[in-house]
């Protein structure tokens, strides 16, 4: 709260302000102006108040406010968690500092602003952040050097590339604004890989849960065959605006977890004969990785790579670790 100098201060430029009006009043009233008085009067609950003039000019500080009064016209300053902020207010003719002035403007004011003059906290709430939606596109696999193509033992892992496919539906959002165009965004979302294996195989669960090929019979061949999962996603990433005209370019990334809610191989013959196996496959139940994603306005491309690798540990086939990642479009339902 500001300290007694600076409210002498204060009075002086304002009664500069008021010179005029304060010396036809003396004119008029000199009888009045001689019994001019100044009263300090300091309360309990640490409210200091002054007093000039028959009431001519009133000031009151407090912890909560500084009120500055000349006649019937005065401002008040209030604090709040946001920063100062000014309140103009009219005075009855028996000094209640309560009535405001039902003509005034009695909008806060506040001292901190920006280029559209909102306050900070209005602007984080226009803050809308690209998650919620629905994304299309492939996923895949690597081994631990990071390469797609499969160990000659496990050649029965490797997947038809352009027939993997990756769905995702992100049902909810919540965005926390730092500013108007940068912020946090998490929310949940449901994503359905499918492994689409390339060649008459897919895989069982062996011996000690470890992964195992499942070849086509002598004489049979597939005309389908994958590995499908559903995962429940939690995600939260830190997100920038650009503007560009009247839109925005957005670049989002922050982590990503996931638990597996199922997982199932399904088998289609070439007599259109369809088996399924539903299984937990020693799949992972939890995974966590790194997600990516840029855009204009509701139109995005994602990639997410996931470090915990998609079988658990020492349960790949051959003993091998693959880590899956996707890669495809978005398009969000918030702007």
């Amino acid at each position: 709260m500001k300290k007694l100098g600076i409210t002498i201060l204060l009075f002086a430029i304002i009664l500069q302000a008021f010179s005029q009006e304060l010396s036809a009043d003396n004119k008029d009233n000199n009888s009045q102006a001689k019994d001019t008085i100044v009263k300090d009067t300091i309360s309990n609950d640490e409210t200091t108040k002054v007093v000039i003039g028959n009431d001519l000019i009133t000031v009151e500080e407090s912890n909560k406010s500084f009120d500055f009064r000349v006649k019937d016209r005065g401002l008040s300053i209030l604090e709040s968690l946001e920063g100062p902020k000014l309140k103009f207010k009219k005075y009855s003719e028996v000094n209640d500092w309560e009535k405001e002035d039902p003509e005034e403007d009695d909008s806060d004011v506040s001292w901190q602003s920006d280029d559209s003059e909102k306050n900070i906290s209005s602007e984080r709430r226009h803050f809308k952040g690209h998650w919620a939606g629905i994304e299309l596109g492939l996923n895949n696999y690597l081994t631990d050097d990071k390469s797609d193509v499969m160990p000659d033992d496990i050649d029965y892992m490797t997947l038809h590339s352009s027939k993997s496919s990756n769905f995702n539906l992100n049902f909810t959002q919540l965005s926390l604004g730092l500013t108007r165009h940068i912020g946090f965004v998490t929310g949940l979302g449901l994503t359905w890989n499918n492994y689409r294996f390339d060649g008459d195989n897919n895989i069982i669960k062996g011996a000690n849960g470890i992964i195992e090929n499942l070849p086509a019979d002598s004489g049979t061949y597939f005309k389908k065959s994958k590995l499908a999962t559903l995962y429940l996603d939690l995600p939260f990433l830190f997100e920038v605006q650009i503007p560009v005209s009247h839109n925005h370019l957005n670049i989002a990334v922050g982590p990503i977890a996931a638990a597996k809610i199922s997982s199932h191989n399904k088998i289609v013959f070439q007599n259109d004969k369809k088996v399924k196996s539903h299984g937990d496959f020693s799949l992972n139940m939890l995974r966590y990785g790194a997600t990516a994603r840029i855009g204009y306005e509701n139109l995005q491309i994602y990639s997410t790579y996931y470090m915990t690798p998609l079988f658990k540990d020492g349960k790949g086939p051959g003993g091998y670790d693959l880590y899956p990642f996707e890669i495809g479009l978005a398009f969000t339902f918030f702007d």
